[in-house]
């Protein structure tokens, strides 16, 4: 298994996606289950353990804040947001084309 590096600013987006989604999760109707780091690590194609390292790290030496984040702008921030949800979409397409790929089969 390789060992990745990530950049500050990929980090940062990362803990901005925990905190802008942590107080939105849902429960999961057939399941009652919470939506949890572990999918949101998935979401971004990080490991749990690692997102929980950076929430700890950012969230506890106050290096990377909580609510708007350290945005310049409102237009920085939305551009942030469309990157996670870009990035979400292409996770699930590529999880449908999986899933299609099993099923013609």
């Amino acid at each position: 298994m390789t060992k990745h590096s990530y950049d500050k600013e990929f980090k940062e987006q990362a803990v901005q996606y925990y905190l802008d989604n942590k107080d939105h999760m849902t429960v999961n109707e057939m399941s009652k289950n919470l939506v949890t780091v572990n999918e949101m690590s998935k979401n971004l194609g990080i490991g749990a353990s690692t997102l929980h390292k950076w929430i700890k790290l950012f969230t506890g030496t106050g290096e990377f804040g909580r609510g708007s984040g350290n945005f310049a702008s409102d237009k920085d921030k939305e551009i942030a947001r469309l990157k996670r949800q870009l990035r979400d979409a292409e996770g699930a397409i590529e999880v449908l084309k999986k899933s299609i790929g099993i099923l013609s089969k």
